[in-house]
């Protein structure tokens, strides 16, 4: 649906001669016009931040709104404020549906400006922008319940019937490209409306097969926590070479998303290799929430991860959420073994390697080796054996997913 609101947007720009950028009721960026002007004043800091970041900060969109352009029906002109960033006067087209706003055309000031005749037929093709905003997020609300049932359900023809039912509510979108995503952890409701979504919902905490505590099976529709709620997207894709732009979608998401839980993990999302059966999309869940959890285990691959891109978490997130109590580890893995864990997980993704280990750490090597001595003692385990190394590596890694 991302093409037909840029040649809705191209159309507006055609129009009154001037690039268009379209913005949702959240400001944030669905489509833009280009800017071909040797005009070092044709961008101003709050268009360039928008197009870059796809979105507006909360303070420029408080400064717009103050000229009621939530409540407008019809163009609004604001006028230029440089100490806000809005070096340059713009011309709001409000896109509305059944009298609810959607969203926001922008239009930089020039000169000649477009009179009335060509000012209606843009306000025209607004309005058919706002009923294709109002169809996605309506048709994504009212999907929530299918969605979930699907994510949810338990193995078996309760999974088949919850498939079923989504197959029908989607129509001829079922047979298209889909990529799942999880967002957690989330507060509140799921939002009224995500670009590019056929179904959006909230997963309750510890939701999992069978009911809601989780109790139909060991790993199906687990939460990233395995307590906190989490929100699922079903995002359409064009091709699967297209989940860069899923990527995007969901990094728009993350801020809605709130702080989460100062004393809990960092709110990060994941995102599941493209699926075309709704059969399959209870196992792109769990990819998900597995790439999911490894972004808030280990940040250099978050705040979004992509399952192709998690490596070992891949292995890994299926042990932790069969909640693997080994006793060989169990004493070093509790807080007052923090140091002696950390000196073990930096040597052995050092493969080992002393020099590198105590340098990673800023200790000196004959401190590591005492570090290490008293890991031995702790697990029992030889750190000179190669499956030692393993079993000692992989709880490690598997502790920061729990």
């Amino acid at each position: 649906m991302k093409g037909d609101y840029q040649d809705l947007v191209d159309e507006i720009s055609a129009l009154l001669g001037a690039p268009a950028t379209l913005e949702n009721r959240d400001f944030r960026l669905i489509a833009f016009g280009a800017h071909d002007s040797d005009d070092d004043q044709a961008m101003d800091p709050v268009r360039t931040r928008s197009i870059l970041t796809r979105q507006s900060t909360a303070a420029v969109r408080s400064w717009f709104e103050g000229f009621g352009i939530a409540r407008a029906t019809g163009p609004v002109h604001i006028p230029a404020a440089p100490e806000a960033g809005v070096f340059r006067g713009r011309t709001c087209l409000p896109v509305r549906c059944r009298g609810i706003v959607q969203g926001y055309v922008w239009l930089l000031d020039q000169e000649p400006g477009p009179g009335p005749a060509e000012l209606a037929a843009a306000m025209e093709v607004a309005q058919r922008i706002g009923v294709l905003l109002d169809q996605e997020a309506k048709a994504g609300a009212d999907l929530s319940r299918e969605f979930l049932a699907v994510l949810t359900a338990g193995p078996g023809w309760q999974q088949e019937m919850a498939v079923a039912a989504l197959r029908v509510a989607l129509g001829p979108a079922a047979e298209g490209l889909h990529a799942a995503v999880c967002v957690a952890p989330w507060t509140g409701e799921a939002p009224a409306s995500v670009p590019g979504a056929a179904a959006v919902c909230v997963v309750p905490g510890g939701a999992g097969p069978g009911g809601a505590d989780g109790s139909g099976g060991a790993h199906g529709g687990r939460t990233p926590s395995g307590r906190a709620p989490a929100l699922a997207v079903l995002l359409r894709l064009r091709s699967t070479d297209a989940v860069a732009a899923a990527v995007t979608a969901t990094e728009r998401l993350l801020p809605r998303a709130g702080a989460g839980d100062a004393r809990s993990r960092p709110v990060t999302a994941g995102v599941a290799d493209p699926v075309r059966a709704l059969a399959e999309l209870p196992a792109a869940w769990e990819q998900a929430v597995a790439a999911a959890r490894a972004a808030a285990a280990q940040p250099r691959l978050g705040p979004v991860a992509r399952w192709s891109a998690i490596g070992p978490y891949r292995l890994l997130a299926a042990v932790a959420a069969g909640r693997v109590d080994d006793p060989a580890t169990r004493t070093l893995l509790t807080p007052a073994h923090r140091e002696l864990a950390r000196t073990a997980e930096v040597f052995l993704d050092c493969a080992g390697q002393a020099g590198r280990a105590a340098a990673a750490l800023g200790i000196h090597r004959q401190t590591l080796y005492y570090r290490l001595a008293k890991v031995e003692q702790l697990t029992g385990l030889d750190l000179d054996e190669g499956e030692d190394r393993l079993l000692l590596h992989m709880a490690l890694k598997a502790a920061r997913l729990a």
